[in-house]
């Protein structure tokens, strides 16, 4: 009797053990399918300069959100893509992608007929514009043309730099990004700032800028594209799945998510 019990725990020990065994096999193998599933996809290099809110910036763990790392990850899912991310300065991004150094940007970049002549851009997806900031207290500049003979900081290789150009007699002061341009604004270094409108009224909101207000109305009407290098292999992939945000919701559940709003109608 005691020899049949323990014949048959035996037996029930090695049964258990091969089902163990398998379940491990068909889990590892599950794994390896979905790896290989993930490898295959195409990596593509996006690059963007995190410092342009609430477009791109960093998190308190360092990790990147905003408007466009959202959209642009859900493109990529979309098309099948894995994003590399590249951190880059705003001006350096136009010849990186004449060196096709990385495959895309996107970092609020305004599509104009200059930038056209070197890079290629997605259709539009968001309509934007360019605004005048200034101290709260300030109540002499009212307009562009109370911008006359000021000092107005701008970003480089921005269209808001392009803009202050045509203001006569004004002192252009550039910089490296929108934080420091910001920062000289409310210590009084410059009179005023163009930028993008919502970044700015994004920043005001948030807290992130104290003592600075938007006045006028906008001075531009402009549209972001998605940059890549002429003749690119993904545009077409990148406009494609921008298309298909529009059309799912996806577009507007992230603009409702940054913007509080609904968005505008983007052309084609």
């Amino acid at each position: 009797m005691t020899v049949k019990v323990i014949k048959w725990k035996w037996h029930q020990l090695i049964l258990g053990l091969s089902c163990l065994l398998l379940t491990v096999a068909c889990h590892g193998l599950l794994q390896t399918n979905s790896i290989s599933s993930n490898s295959g996809w195409k990596t593509l290099k996006v690059a963007t300069d995190p410092t342009f809110v609430p477009f791109e910036m960093k998190d308190a763990n360092g990790n990147l959100e905003g408007f466009d790392i959202d959209l642009m990850n859900a493109i990529a899912q979309v098309a099948g893509l894995q994003v590399q991310w590249e951190s880059l300065p705003f001006d350096g991004m136009i010849s990186t992608l004449q060196a096709k150094r990385v495959d895309a940007a996107i970092n609020g970049i305004t599509i104009t007929p200059e930038r056209q002549k070197t890079i290629s851009f997605s259709r539009p997806y968001f309509k934007a514009g360019l605004a005048i900031a200034v101290r709260a207290n300030n109540q002499d500049i009212q307009d562009v043309n109370s911008l006359k003979g000021r000092k107005i900081g701008v970003q480089i290789g921005s269209t808001g730099a392009d803009f202050a150009k045509t203001i006569p007699n004004a002192q252009i002061i550039t910089f490296n990004s929108g934080p420091d341009f910001f920062q000289d604004l409310q210590n009084g270094n410059v009179d005023a700032a163009i930028s993008d409108a919502f970044a700015t009224l994004y920043a005001i909101k948030t807290g992130q800028l104290k003592g600075i207000k938007v006045v006028s109305n906008l001075l531009t009407e402009e549209f972001y594209g998605i940059a890549t290098p002429h003749n690119s292999p993904y545009l077409e992939t990148i406009n494609k799945g921008i298309g298909t945000l529009l059309a799912n919701g996806t577009y507007e559940q992230i603009y409702q998510k940054w913007m509080g709003t609904k968005p505008p109608k983007l052309p084609n």
